[in-house]
């Protein structure tokens, strides 16, 4: 029945180009996912464009690493993992310097890299690469504060990330504010697990750039967060292709209506 109430509001919005976040008022709980078939932004390192690689060098270690085309830095480490180096679907251009910004989902840190060269506060969430972002932090001189864990209901859980599977604690997202000192600009994509989040855990959040994901690659969405999302936000939704034929997701960018 939820899929069913997010096919006919997903038909109802604008959600092509950058988000104005005047968007006509609609139900966040009406908008139709579409079946996407590969993830727009996952890079192998051996075919970045416009990247070329230098020599990481430590005392008694030399390792190689990958500059971006706006010089982010990230090392050649072989794994059983997607190592994601560019996320052009996140809008992140009104990151204020005195924000707080969370990042739920790191990967290995394309956005929290990016991020902290707009904003001082930046903490970033990822429970599997979470040594390779540690790395790619001290390797780019920015200040992130890495939590290696998850979101969730608090208690311990299982996690995996393509071939790679750990055992890791879970955070509610009031509690990794609580560690971030607030949040001012969310950056979630936690594979479902944005479902777990409390609705009123977003009270006083002013920008929000999430991946929202439906089944197979999670449980069902949770109407009461997408409705505090539609009265509470100005949104626009994108729908993009994603890494699996059987992924239904999109990527969702919010501004609190009375703090834009």
């Amino acid at each position: 029945m939820v899929i069913g109430i997010c096919v006919f509001f997903l038909w109802r919005l604008s959600i092509l180009g950058k988000p104005s976040y005047q968007q006509p008022r609609t139900s966040l709980v009406e908008h139709p996912f579409w079946i996407m078939r590969r993830h727009p932004t996952v890079h192998t390192l051996d075919r970045l464009s416009g990247a070329h690689m230098k020599t990481y060098r430590q005392p008694g270690n030399s390792r190689s690493y990958f500059t971006t085309e706006d010089q982010v830095k990230f090392l050649r480490f072989p794994a059983r993992y997607r190592q994601i180096t560019n996320v052009p679907e996140y809008h992140y251009d009104d990151i204020r310097e005195d924000d707080i910004v969370i990042d739920i989902g790191a990967n290995i840190g394309a956005f929290a890299i990016r991020a902290a060269r707009r904003s001082r506060h930046v903490v970033a969430v990822e429970p599997v690469t979470c040594d390779l972002l540690l790395e790619n932090v001290r390797l780019n001189g920015v200040e992130v504060r890495v939590v290696c864990g998850a979101l969730g209901d608090g208690n311990p859980a299982q996690v995996r990330w393509d071939e790679q599977e750990v055992r890791v604690p879970t955070f509610p997202l009031r509690d990794i504010i609580a560690i971030a000192g607030g949040c001012d600009f969310l950056k979630c994509d936690c594979e479902g697990a944005e479902w777990m989040i409390d609705p009123g855990d977003l009270a006083g959040i002013r920008r929000i750039e999430m991946e929202l994901h439906l089944p197979p690659i999670c449980g069902q969405p949770d109407p009461l967060l997408l409705d505090y999302i539609s009265r509470h936000y100005d949104f626009t939704l994108d729908r993009v292709p994603c890494h699996e034929p059987l992924g239904l997701m999109g990527y969702l960018h919010a501004c609190r209506k009375d703090r834009c």
